[in-house]
């Protein structure tokens, strides 16, 4: 079948829209048409070549559509459900499945490379296999993906809000909640008040800390910080250090998350400088694939007993945390509708990555409007 898409098809490049081939879905695939996709800086560090990709590709990994079509083997899904697309798909049985860590899946590990578990496309234009980013590919009208990276999801659900819990919702919800720990009464630092740091600073509200310091050099995102929980605001780490000594009267903060745009190494020292004896310094965000230098004490980091994470979709399980994410949206826990700022049509993808860059938007989402 044929499909609108945005292509990326160099590093550098603009999204090129036109019109690509679908292929039909395989054993344990299904056929959605996509509803809304949310515009999310991961996709972006494709277009600069901080992640390494295979292109040419359709991007996108956050969307919400419905089920038009299954393969042979499908058993989770049905033509006519309304579903979420997940980023990191679990498959259930492999090692990191087993001892609890969905996130780290083998299958998602495989999927990542933006083809099917046969090693081959479903997308083509202009006579090459197109890839898809984690074998999703939400900048599409239409999407052949993995049975394991789809949940259903409530018919009465809008698709623009459900669209964001496939990647920057649990990202940041679980950056906090998972891999930070935060606990009440604790107070934490989020640096990048973007997409996902935002639903950091909701995770730390929700887990009950009482101060949460949103840390951005862009006075828009430091004002909507406040809406979704942030106790306090600075426009940079060193400003936001000076704050949390006078906030704990020199205590620091119990946890600290980096959630900018693009990481880099000489963030790392000021970040553990956030934290207390015995805190938690987090990193959410990508960093170029060639960053290979990090600056930081290595004296404080044993003689503090401080402690510096990674993470990967904030540690989240898909299958539990995304339906569970819903349900704190529909008791009015969790804000969904106020990460949109605007709302796009496919063909202005472009400047959807404009505004984000410029820091005009929390959230982007693409409507593609069948």
């Amino acid at each position: 079948m044929k499909t609108k898409a945005a292509v990326l098809w160099n590093v550098g490049d603009p999204w090129s829209v036109e019109e690509v081939d679908l292929d039909p879905p395989k054993a344990g695939e299904v056929l959605i048409r996509v509803v809304a996709a949310g515009l999310c800086h991961s996709d972006d560090h494709l277009a600069t070549g901080d992640m390494p990709s295979v292109l040419p590709m359709v991007a996108g990994h956050e969307g919400a559509g419905i089920v038009e079509e299954v393969g042979p083997n499908v058993t989770r899904v049905r033509p006519g459900d309304h579903v979420v697309v997940m980023f990191m798909p679990s498959c259930g049985h492999c090692r990191w499945c087993a001892t609890g860590r969905t996130n780290l899946c083998d299958l998602g590990g495989s999927l990542m490379m933006g083809v099917g578990v046969d090693g081959t496309s479903r997308l083509h234009a202009r006579g090459k296999d197109v890839t898809t980013m984690c074998f999703l590919g939400t900048f599409s009208q239409y999407a052949v993906l993995h049975e394991a990276s789809v949940i259903r999801i409530d018919d009465d659900l809008p698709m623009d809000a459900a669209a964001l819990v496939a990647c920057g919702v649990p990202t940041g919800f679980g950056s906090a909640v998972h891999t930070a720990g935060v606990r009440p009464g604790e107070a934490v630092v989020v640096v990048g008040a973007g997409g996902v740091g935002m639903n950091a600073i909701q995770g730390a509200r929700i887990a009950g800390a009482e101060l949460i310091i949103a840390v951005d050099p862009v006075e828009f995102k430091r004002d909507q910080a406040k809406v979704f929980g942030a106790t306090h605001t600075s426009p940079s780490m060193a400003q936001a250090t000076e704050l949390v000594r006078e906030l704990t009267r020199g205590v620091m903060a119990d946890a600290a998350i980096l959630t900018v745009g693009v990481a880099r190494g000489d963030q790392i020292a000021p970040l553990l400088g956030l934290v207390s004896k015995g805190g938690r310094a987090v990193v959410t965000a990508v960093a170029p694939a060639v960053e290979t230098e990090v600056t930081l004490s290595l004296f404080d980091l044993t003689i503090f007993q401080k402690e510096l994470r990674g993470t990967l979709f904030g540690a989240s399980n898909g299958q539990a945390d995304i339906p569970r994410l819903l349900s704190l949206y529909r008791s009015g826990q969790l804000k969904l509708d106020e990460l949109i700022t605007t709302r796009y049509t496919l063909d202005e993808i472009n400047t959807g990555y404009d505004d984000m860059r410029a820091g005009r938007n929390i959230r982007g989402v693409i409507l593609h409007g069948h």
